[in-house]
């Protein structure tokens, strides 16, 4: 096997990195073409990127590992920990280990750290690199670095309502009720078509900001750039939607859903904090796990993060890991 390293990802192309993507065992569209250009245009601006492209005897390309330069002598996975929920090396199924001991070698030599963030538990990455970096005289650590908290979903409501246990049924059915009752035309809506995101965007985004301390200050004025641009190049795609609980006076709770291979994924949030006491957002999230449902879809993924109101809903944590090679 040989390794190429290449400074811009136009030197794959997005047709050849997204049929890699496809083929490998975790499909994450935070490995897609589109999110990880856009990341770097909008993030890794003037940095220094190392495009790993491991290809085997006949030339066909068997790995990627995109990184960039964060800080001298640190090299890090495009996509940033701090929007993307599951990194990786993107691999064909079977041959990671192979792959990962081509690169190992490759950069033996080299006084540089790899740091990736967001690697699932379950990847090989995870689970052999230790092992084989010793292999190559190279020194690994994995930690638990942040879990995803994911819902199974079952053929029907009826069945999820059926499967929550009596408190959080009864806390759901609640906070339904007394929204139905003090909010009566409150409606949720959504917005797929790239036009429609386009158009109510602005209010995701007012919503997130007011949501609670901190959201404003992530939502600069790059995370705005950076949000506009990835979520209308999954909208292209039918991969992602605006999610709103309308009321005449304006949305009270919002969501963006990104959907892969059977999933959807609750990728962020925001809510009118004056309409807090009504559980604006806990209501919209069960008619989004109902849509999903409704829609044949196998997976509903809270993703990182454990925030309360999400295990009120039963899922199951995930672990995703930091693993550094020095």
């Amino acid at each position: 096997m040989k390794v190429l390293v290449h400074d811009r990802l136009e030197a794959v192309g997005a047709s050849g990195w997204d049929a890699l993507v496809a083929a490998t065992r975790l499909r994450s569209p935070f490995l897609s073409w589109a999110w990880q250009r856009e990341w770097a245009r909008v993030f890794a601006e003037g940095r220094r990127l190392a495009i790993h492209c491991v290809h085997d005897g006949s030339d066909g390309l068997v790995a990627l590992l995109p990184l960039y330069e964060s800080a001298p002598g640190t090299l890090q996975l495009l996509g940033g920990a701090e929007v993307s929920d599951y990194l990786d090396l993107i691999a064909v199924p079977g041959r990671e280990e192979e792959a990962w001991m081509a690169l190992l070698q490759s950069r033996s030599g080299e006084r540089v750290e790899w740091e990736l963030h967001a690697v699932p538990a379950a990847s090989p990455t995870a689970t052999s690199l230790t092992q084989l970096a010793a292999a190559c005289g190279l020194v690994a650590s994995v930690t638990v670095e942040e879990r995803c908290p994911v819902l199974a979903l079952p053929s029907s409501w009826e069945a999820y309502l059926a499967s929550l246990s009596g408190k959080h049924r009864h806390e759901l059915m609640r906070k339904t009720r007394r929204l139905e009752r003090d909010a009566p035309d409150a409606r949720v809506s959504s917005a797929r078509a790239p036009a429609e995101i386009q158009a109510r965007l602005g209010e995701f985004l007012d919503l997130h900001r007011r949501s609670r301390t901190g959201k404003a200050r992530f939502m600069d004025e790059r995370m705005e750039r950076f949000f506009r641009r990835v979520l209308i190049a999954f909208a292209e795609r039918e991969a992602c939607r605006l999610w709103f609980l309308d009321t005449p006076a304006g949305p009270i709770a919002a969501f963006v859903t990104i959907e892969w291979d059977g999933t959807v994924g609750l990728y962020n949030s925001g809510f009118d904090p004056e309409r807090a006491a009504l559980s604006p957002g806990v209501v919209l999230l069960a008619q989004l796990v109902r849509d999903a449902i409704s829609r044949g879809r196998r997976t509903f993924d809270f993703l990182r993060g454990e925030e309360q109101y999400k295990y009120e809903f039963e899922p199951v944590a995930e672990a995703v890991c930091a693993v550094r090679i020095r």
